[in-house]
C-alpha cells in the first residue's frame, strides 16, 4: 500500500510561483513511476508531469512544459513540482499519482495510486 499526501498549494498572482509536494508512505518508493495531474472546474483531470522512479526521465504536457519541473528525492519519499510563471488557466486541484507497474506513464488509467489533491489558484 502507497499513501500519497500532496501539499504546497495555495493563492498566487499570475507570473508567480508555487512548489508543490508529494509524501508518500510504504516501501520501495524508488520503484514507482509518478506524476501530477490537475483538474480545472468544470473540467476532466489532465497528465502535467511525470517521473520515472529513479528521476532520470521526465515527461512534460505542452500546456506546462517549459514553465514546470518535475522531480523526486528517494531518500525522502518525496516527489516535488516546481510551477514557475503561472498563468490563470493553471488554476486547478493539483493530485500527484503513483503507479510501480510502468516506467513513465502519462495516462490517468496507468496510475493505480491517488493523492487527494491541493488546490491552486491563479489570479490575473
Amino acid at each position: 500500500q502507497v499513501q500519497l499526501v500532496e501539499s504546497g498549494g495555495g493563492l498566487v498572482p499570475a507570473g508567480g510561483s508555487l512548489r508543490l509536494s508529494c509524501a508518500a508512505s510504504g516501501r520501495s518508493f524508488s520503484s514507482f513511476a509518478m506524476g501530477w495531474f490537475r483538474q480545472a472546474p468544470g473540467k476532466e483531470r489532465e497528465f502535467a508531469a511525470a517521473i520515472s522512479g529513479s528521476g532520470a526521465m521526465t515527461e512534460y504536457s505542452d500546456s506546462v512544459k517549459g514553465r514546470f519541473t518535475i522531480s523526486r528525492d528517494n531518500t525522502k519519499n518525496a516527489m516535488y513540482l516546481q510551477m514557475n510563471n503561472l498563468l490563470p488557466e493553471d488554476t486547478a486541484i493539483y493530485y500527484c499519482a503513483a503507479d510501480p507497474r510502468y516506467f513513465i506513464p502519462t495516462g490517468e488509467d496507468q496510475y493505480f495510486y491517488w493523492g487527494q489533491g491541493t488546490q491552486v489558484t491563479v489570479s490575473s
